[in-house]
């Protein structure tokens, strides 16, 4: 279980998985009730539903417990580490040990998001090693497959279920990270609508994801966001990526997809998950893009750089589809 551990390393990434019944409730709680016991800050960031039964069950102990819905923040999965970020950076100046519970993958996820939330957890031991004394639960439901169970044991050094302690089979500290960062993305289904672009053609380029975001339905506010988006990642193309590259546009149901490719390789895996220095200058370009769309795929290798960015409309006017809310910068 994952409360009889008492490993106290800088950081420790831990997977619980749970099944039906109360399987949920009697891994976590004994872990925030081992916290609360010994005073330690504490952040859950799940489901609505689940941190409402958490609340009930902890009861007056609740408000010692920060939550967090996993739905808001974490709907672009790669704006989940600047929550644990400003979490950690909050109460590390104490030294003392801190605990949270992070369940970014669960079954209304879709694919597109499923894969961004693996390489989330593939990057948190990058993103918070040697920071200080953390130790983050996810817990996993046993109904989402063996395949994502196995992602989980290659993304966390330990893995727990209510029988006990389970070995971490595919867990490497040394190869874990880059991975999900460099595994191609699927060709769209549908044929995209491409525009070339070098210096100069920026407001080309604009007019031409403007259009596209109309077209899919978009309000005038995220045609603003996506137009802003594809600005920012163009100009990273022309600065970093061989001074040129290519927008791709196309639709999945009623989400509008833009894609950017470039010649240019991205050292940084989490890039775009860092809050940026003000007083420093670049590094606000993917993330803006990050909190201006839904989804963002970022992949690189030897060929060159992806940059993905999924916006869904969310107004449900002439029979167009309602997305998501999404948080705040």
């Amino acid at each position: 279980m994952p409360h009889t551990e008492s490993t106290r390393e800088a950081f420790s990434h831990e997977a619980f998985v749970y099944g039906a019944g109360e399987e949920f409730l009697a891994g976590v709680l004994p872990f925030l009730r081992e916290g609360l016991e010994a005073g330690e800050p504490m952040l859950v960031v799940l489901g609505a539903p689940k941190n409402d039964l958490l609340r009930t069950e902890l009861g007056r102990d609740a408000g010692r417990v920060g939550f967090a819905d996993m739905g808001e923040v974490g709907a672009n999965p790669a704006r989940i580490i600047p929550v644990w970020r400003r979490f950690v950076d909050a109460r590390s100046a104490s030294g003392g040990p801190i605990r949270g519970i992070g369940e970014p993958i669960f079954a209304a996820r879709s694919s597109a998001e499923l894969v961004e939330c693996q390489q989330h957890e593939a990057l948190l031991d990058q993103a918070f090693a040697g920071t200080c004394s953390f130790r983050l639960l996810c817990p996993y439901d046993a109904a989402l497959g063996p395949d994502v169970l196995e992602e989980a044991h290659r993304s966390h050094p330990f893995v727990y279920s209510v029988a006990g302690r389970d070995p971490s089979t595919g867990w490497d500290a040394a190869g874990a990270v880059p991975r999900p960062f460099q595994t191609p993305l699927p060709e769209p289904a549908a044929v995209p609508d491409e525009l070339g672009f070098t210096d100069g053609q920026l407001q080309e380029l604009r007019r031409f994801s403007a259009r596209h975001a109309i077209d899919a339905g978009l309000d005038a506010e995220q045609t603003a966001d996506v137009v802003l988006a594809v600005n920012e990642v163009a100009t990273n193309s022309l600065r970093h990526g061989g001074r040129r590259g290519t927008l791709r546009v196309w639709r999945e149901g009623p989400t509008l997809v833009c894609e950017i490719r470039d010649t240019g390789t991205i050292a940084d895996p989490l890039v775009g998950r860092r809050q940026p220095n003000p007083h420093q200058p670049g590094g606000f370009g993917l993330w803006l893009v990050n909190h201006l769309c839904d989804l963002v795929q970022v992949r690189t290798g030897p060929a060159g750089s992806v940059v993905r960015m999924h916006v869904k409309p969310r107004c449900a006017f002439n029979g167009r589809v309602s997305g998501p809310v999404r948080s705040p910068s």
